[in-house]
């Protein structure tokens, strides 16, 4: 069954300007389980690749929300795979992302790499105009430590994969780096990073801060100092080299029924206390629904870093989808 949180959006994107994302990997399969995680700690680790839902539906699903959308007058940048887990896990990616084409909008997917050793994976991440992979380190200390792989996974394989894939690839490749304080900010950890981006050669290396709340409750940003650091380290060594420590905005798009948008857009990406104002706003909703969807646990209220966010809450989501 394909859930409510299967498509989402328009939502900001502070690297796609405002896409549609596609959630093809239901929550929390993954072959990571990263401390910063927005969407919790990982309890279906795993690398195999298989069918999570059928493709014919994923792109049925994608191409009415793109019309509906269209219609509302909502500008769409990209459609971009971002889901709930890691999205190369998804054996029909390649599928997916052909029988996409037809909407003749730019596709991004947004992988943590753990797979691209695989060639399938990398024929098929091929296919997309956008591919961000995540490389939050290079040595493996650091790897294991905020990044929690899956225990057959290999460092080595993992970045000479994207070595290989940076080499085949003719779309825009980009990299992004979270930084956890006191675990991948050290000089020497941005020193080794910085050698490998050399080789690797991305269009743009992106170091990100958590901004949302994170799956550990430890999990802190590095000080304004660290992250200036890094992005000087790193500037050394790839062409373009920009941080993303900001709040993204609150221009989520609004279908008209403001419950739908809040759990599909709440499911896969966090939503801080104004951008939730701003979306009832828009839609002419009020905040006794924010309240109901919270009263019904299908929605969590939280803080982080001074802000209160609002997220899906997946314990209940799989008995109201």
């Amino acid at each position: 069954m394909i859930p409510d949180s299967l498509i989402f959006g328009p939502v900001p994107s502070r690297r796609l300007g405002r896409s549609l994302g596609i959630n093809n990997i239901p929550a929390k399969h993954c072959s990571f389980s990263c401390v910063y995680c927005q969407v919790g700690r990982t309890d279906r680790m795993t690398v195999r690749r298989r069918e999570f839902y059928p493709p014919a539906e994923i792109i049925a699903h994608v191409v009415e929300k793109v019309e509906r959308t269209r219609q509302s007058g909502e500008k769409i940048d990209y459609l971009c795979f971002v889901p709930d887990g890691e999205p190369t896990l998804d054996i029909h990616l390649e599928k997916e992302i052909h029988g996409l084409r037809s909407l003749e909008i730019p596709l991004a997917v947004i992988s943590n790499a753990s797979l691209i050793g695989d060639s399938d994976v990398r024929r098929a991440l091929g296919k997309a105009d956008w591919v961000s992979l995540k490389v939050d380190a290079v040595t493996d200390t650091a790897w294991r430590a905020v990044d929690r792989p899956h225990g057959s996974l290999r460092l080595a394989d993992i970045l000479d994969g994207a070595l290989a894939f940076s080499g085949e690839f003719s779309g825009n490749l980009v990299t992004e780096t979270m930084l956890v304080a006191g675990i991948n900010d050290s000089i020497e950890d941005m020193e080794a990073l910085a050698r490998f981006l050399a080789k690797l050669r991305p269009v743009t290396a992106y170091v990100s801060v958590p901004i949302r709340p994170p799956a550990e409750s430890g999990v802190m940003s590095p000080d304004p100092e660290v992250v200036t650091r890094a992005w000087r380290i790193l500037s050394g060594a790839a062409e373009n080299v920009e941080t993303l420590t900001g709040y993204e905005g609150n221009a989520f798009a609004s279908t008209g029924d403001v419950a739908a948008d809040l759990l599909s857009i709440t499911a896969v990406h966090p939503m801080r206390q104004d951008a939730v104002d701003a979306l009832l706003a828009r839609s002419g909703g009020g905040g006794e629904i924010v309240e109901r969807l919270v009263r019904q646990g299908r929605i969590i209220r939280t803080a982080f870093d001074g802000h209160d966010f609002y997220l899906r809450n997946f314990i209940n989501a799989a008995k109201s989808d």
